[in-house]
């Protein structure tokens, strides 16, 4: 039974240099057909689907906050229209810091927005400016303070580290001012370089000035301890919350649990089947206009990708995977399947079995992308 959907509203602003989502530049764009589309393709999947209600809905981008208050109101109506939503729902907007004026900020919290994520990166002015942000450090504090004012209680900021130039002293600067905010929930992660982005083309002529892996993996250890002293429980390699605040639309994910993905771009998991949606907007809005799903592509997943995808994707979980929730999906022993990857991951120090769990080592999480490799091969 789905529970959660995603929805993906491709426009920006200004495209970050490391960005590799599906978007495009706001100006001269059809955004007011785009979001008619958008609420079409949700009445169709509700349509197939009869979902019972939406635990969770997540509203990514792009920037969705980009939109203007009118069509904020127009997005948000669709969804409450179209998605069954629980009475409890986890509903949440990125967001950029400097885009929310208040007016913005009061149509979300009146449609029931709950919960704000929003993509700070960096609280040093001149490292913003070299990763293509516009925003500055002081709208931060302005935004949430106005979030805060309107009656927002669960707030969350992305930071990355990793990024060109930055040092460690920087990245502890950005860390006490991030947990200066006291909010309930962080994100943390080092940046990656992506094809098709300002970063990779730099990075390709030998001029992105990254700082080395073990700075980097030093980094991630501070960032790990010092959000452990602030009371913010790791929950998941990258997130970080007080107790209650772990967003439930990522465990989702991390769960191996289906989800529906809607807008141009947007990845789904139905009935078995890993989606996508066609990612340039006339391609996405033309079959929805006739009445058809915008998929380019469909994948029936089988038993054996679905019993990797739950180790690969449920050792992010700082509490790991179950042996018995295993057993009970699959109708096996996860040793029995993964027997060679797991005592080989585990005489590494990398994974440790215990409680019932399968869980990633402290070690472990630093070398997460080797570990979840092993189960896929």
């Amino acid at each position: 039974m789905i529970k959660s959907a995603y929805i993906h509203i491709p426009f920006c602003e200004h495209i970050c240099h490391y960005c590799d989502f599906n978007k495009v530049f706001l100006k001269g764009q059809p955004v007011d057909e785009y979001l008619q589309m958008l609420e079409k393709e949700m009445q169709l999947a509700m349509q197939l689907h009869r979902p019972m209600v939406m635990d969770t809905v997540f509203v990514g981008g792009g920037t969705p906050t980009s939109l203007n208050a009118d069509q904020l109101q127009t997005l948000t109506g669709s969804i409450r229209k179209t998605l069954p939503l629980s009475e409890d729902v986890e509903y949440t907007f990125e967001a950029n810091p400097g885009d929310l004026s208040e007016e913005k900020l009061s149509v979300l919290y009146n449609a029931g927005v709950n919960r704000l994520s929003f993509g700070v990166q960096s609280f040093n002015d001149e490292l913003l400016k070299r990763i293509g942000r516009t925003h500055k450090a002081a709208d931060v504090y302005e935004t949430i303070e106005k979030a805060y004012k309107i009656g927002f209680q669960n707030v969350s900021i992305d930071i990355i580290y990793g990024l060109p130039g930055q040092t460690m002293e920087d990245f502890e600067d950005t860390l006490s001012k991030a947990l200066d905010l006291q909010l309930p929930h962080y994100s943390g992660y080092s940046l990656i370089v992506e094809p098709k982005t300002v970063f990779y083309n730099l990075m390709q002529k030998g001029k992105l000035n990254l700082p080395p892996q073990d700075l980097e993996a030093a980094m991630y250890e501070r960032l790990m301890e010092r959000m452990t002293q602030s009371g913010h429980v790791q929950y998941e390699i990258s997130n970080f919350s007080k107790p209650g605040y772990e967003s439930k639309h990522n465990i989702t994910y991390w769960n191996n649990e289906e989800y529906f993905g809607f807008g141009a771009g947007a990845h789904g998991y139905v009935d078995g089947r890993r989606v996508s949606n066609h990612g340039p907007l006339k391609k996405y809005m033309a079959p929805v206009a006739q009445g058809l799903m915008p998929h380019i592509e469909e994948h029936q997943v089988t038993r054996e990708e679905k019993m990797e995808e739950e180790l690969f994707l449920g050792l992010r979980k700082t509490k790991g995977v179950s042996l018995e929730g295993f057993k009970n999906k699959f109708f096996v022993e996860m040793t029995d399947i993964f027997r060679q990857a797991i005592t080989e991951q585990m005489e590494k120090g990398l994974l440790v079995m215990e409680d019932g769990y399968v869980r990633l080592t402290r070690r472990g999480r630093l070398l997460g992308n080797e570990v979840f490799q092993s189960f896929l091969e």
